[in-house]
């Protein structure tokens, strides 16, 4: 049988993602401190955020899993909106350009002494649209953008503003599931063990 499988995050949209796959896991979000330090560049912004959650969740038998997500633009890193004010600022700085958003993805094995770490990193291209200022003001005033970073959801009403991508779609959902997986064999994990239907696997999500 595989080890407890967490998901050390409170996003729904990470959760979505793994229950799209059938994945038995149960939620544990960190209390961790997000701020980025001095001249730290996106790429290692996120990969050392994702190990500094999954190590705050670690418990001795599990497997843990947490990740992290930017925006960027301009070299300069966009977080969740503070205001609608900060929200409306962020799109209008968006709106007809290319960013970048990136995802760190971390996994922690606590199943044997000492616990092994592993890590990688995903970057993706996104393109928004030309969006009018009227069209800002009412997707802001939906409430969509209040608790995603660069303020746009691409897998919500957002997607209607989303031109092009170049990468991986579910990294700028925030979970870039290849990287998952990758990170679950450099472990010697198949994923496919932790699905709900896996013979000799979990019968349920916790």
């Amino acid at each position: 049988m595989p080890p407890r499988l967490i998901l050390a995050s409170a996003s729904p949209r990470r959760s979505a993602l793994l229950a799209e796959l059938d994945l038995v896991f149960t939620v544990r979000p960190p209390h961790t401190d997000e701020s980025a330090r001095p001249f730290e560049r996106p790429a290692d912004l996120v990969a050392r955020l994702a190990l500094e959650k999954a190590q705050a969740c670690i418990e001795a038998g599990e497997l843990v899993l947490a990740a992290d997500t930017v925006v960027v633009i301009d070299n300069q890193i966009l977080g969740k909106p503070v205001d609608r004010d900060d929200a409306r600022a962020m799109l209008a700085r968006l709106s007809g350009r290319d960013h970048e958003v990136y995802t760190g993805v971390a996994l922690a094995d606590a199943t044997a002494a000492p616990t092994r770490l592993v890590s990688r990193v995903e970057r993706t291209q996104v393109r928004i649209r030309a969006m009018a200022s009227a069209e800002i003001a009412a997707y802001v005033d939906g409430g969509e953008p209040m608790d995603k970073a660069g303020a746009y959801a691409i897998q919500g009403w957002g997607a209607v503003y989303v031109e092009a991508i170049t990468g991986n779609y579910t990294n700028v959902v925030g979970l870039p599931i290849p990287a998952v997986e990758a990170c679950f064999r450099e472990l010697g994990f198949e994923i496919g063990r932790f699905r709900r239907e896996s013979p000799g696997g979990p019968s349920s999500r916790t």
